[in-house]
């Protein structure tokens, strides 16, 4: 699902140059708010000094790769002086070769973002006027369309990243006012002058984490917020099967201290009333989806600290190759491109949200079939009488469910352990990264599916014990009522079957922009 820009972070200003940014202001950015590049004379002289220190090695016939040498294994190739200024425009040209989709608006702006992140540290030799570019870029709107695919993670993203190179030269497309456009036409329109990239700037542009880390960021915002979800998903999947409060405890949780863990039993807890209503089932122990659902959901909330601290430093890092140190007048030779700590979270990050998945399946296993779910319909069904025979309530989501959390489990293959040795053996280890990144996307978007499934069907199941005298509406936890107020305001309960394609689209869509209020 592509998820477009909302206007509600418009109003917003994220700073660029000599701070730190999270991830949330990437996030924010990709969501619409504006760029403000850090303007005192101060800072404009420390970016523009690396930029006059390549002009003074270039006067003194010094070598630096990428500069006055090929690229990649071809950096034995000296570059004569008089081509030198050619040679940042044949690097983002001969990467014009992305295939797959294209990256969301969403996406491009957060690409954009960790760029001017990583170039605005300093390090990189580049011009304040191509800082100001990206951030003017990002003001108006003006989004390089950048094919998903091509990247091994190093060195760095270089095959997605040479789209916002051509776009700051005014070649290939953008998406400006909703439409796909050809740059050198917005321009024209829009009386811009395309830049002329100088030496070692293309380089700087491409060879990065950007595209990694922007998808990282905006990942890691959907995992924090499904971990919320599932804990309040796990509430009301007990509810509807008449559960054991008793198994989310503080006393039982006491004496297993994970932070995250005992943070996702407090959720569930207070959702569900504990010590009011500790339990209204004959079993004595609940199945592991419900009994286990802190443990499972808790090792995607332990590990976000340390997710959160692998991607910020990567946003806040100069991450191209070589490093400009102006000050100290040194050129410094490194692999800041490899993206392996970004690849090492996103494969993480696709584990522990695919787990989430297979635990909601498994729940919804569980309310469907009457064989464990205490009493309620067959698949939920809400129809009543001789209606009950041709209606199938919710059958077909429950196998929906069961393909997209498949097809998630499928997903959580490391991607990082497939490195390719590439371009004539010097990018003989890779991060593979990007595709990580990528992974962990879809793995959040079949996930997001499956709870948004969910949400409906426990929404329908407590609706039933209500209906049935088994549970009583002002018995719910304020927080469980307002979830039921919000599904229920677009999902009419199921007393004869219909397509429910659309409500599960407009759930799983209201769960991609954090709608329904799940925070404690």
């Amino acid at each position: 699902m592509t998820q477009t820009i909302t206007p509600s972070h418009t109003e917003e200003i994220v700073k660029f140059g000599q701070r730190s940014l999270t991830l949330e202001e990437v996030v924010a950015v990709a969501k619409g708010a504006k760029a403000q590049l850090q303007v005192s004379p101060a800072y404009q002289e420390y970016i523009q000094k690396g930029a006059r220190f390549i002009d003074s090695l270039l006067a003194e016939e010094g070598v630096v790769y990428g500069v006055t040498t090929g690229y990649g294994d071809s950096c034995t190739v000296t570059v004569g002086l008089d081509l030198v200024h050619e040679l940042p425009l044949h690097l983002s040209r001969f990467h014009g070769c992305g295939l797959g989709e294209i990256l969301s608006p969403m996406q491009a702006r957060a690409v954009m973002a960790c760029r001017l992140s990583s170039l605005a540290v300093g390090k990189s030799g580049v011009s304040y006027e191509l800082l100001q570019r990206i951030e003017t870029l990002l003001n108006l709107n003006i989004i390089p369309v950048i094919p998903e695919e091509g990247s091994v993670g190093a060195s760095g993203d270089l095959t997605p990243l040479s789209y916002l190179a051509a776009v700051l030269v005014g070649e290939r497309d953008v998406i400006y006012q909703g439409q796909r456009q050809s740059t050198a036409e917005v321009y024209s329109e829009l009386g811009i002058i395309p830049l002329k990239l100088r030496p070692k700037e293309g380089l700087a542009l491409m060879n990065g984490t950007a595209v990694m880390t922007a998808l990282a960021c905006l990942a890691y915002d959907r995992a924090q917020y499904m971990a919320k979800m599932a804990s309040r998903i796990t509430a009301m999947a007990s509810l509807t099967l008449k559960g054991n409060s008793n198994h989310f405890d503080d006393i039982l949780f006491a004496a297993k201290p994970h932070p995250g863990q005992n943070q996702i039993a407090a959720w569930i807890r207070e959702d569900l009333n504990h010590h009011e209503h500790p339990r209204n089932s004959d079993r004595l122990q609940d199945r592991y989806s419900i009994r286990c659902a802190p443990h499972i959901i808790g090792v995607l909330q332990d590990a976000l600290p340390f997710m959160r601290q692998f991607i910020e430093t990567e946003l806040n890092s100069a991450n191209d190759n070589p490093i400009v140190d102006a000050e100290g007048e040194h050129i410094l030779h490194g692999g800041h491109f490899y993206g392996g700590h970004i690849a090492f979270v996103m494969d993480s990050m696709k584990n522990c949200v695919a787990n989430i998945a297979d635990l909601i399946d498994r729940q919804m296993a569980l309310v469907m079939d009457p064989k464990f779910n205490n009493g309620l319909p067959a698949n939920l069904s809400g129809a009543t009488g001789e209606r009950r025979a041709i209606n199938h309530g919710f059958k077909a989501v429950q196998i929906g469910v069961s393909a997209w959390t498949a097809e998630a489990l499928k997903q959580t293959m490391p991607a990082s352990v497939f490195s390719r040795s590439t371009e004539c053996h010097n990018q003989d280890k890779v991060s593979m990264g990007t595709i990580a990144a990528r992974d962990c996307m879809r793995v959040l978007q079949l996930t997001e599916q499956v709870a948004a499934a969910a949400l409906l069907a426990m929404t329908q199941g407590i609706h039933l014990r209500v209906s049935q005298g088994e549970l009583c509406q002002a018995s719910l936890t304020p927080s469980v009522a307002k979830t039921l107020t919000q599904v229920s305001a677009d999902f009419e309960l199921l007393t004869e079957d219909r397509p429910l394609e659309q409500v599960l689209r407009q759930t799983v869509e209201k769960i991609q922009q954090a709608h329904w209020e799940v925070c404690h």
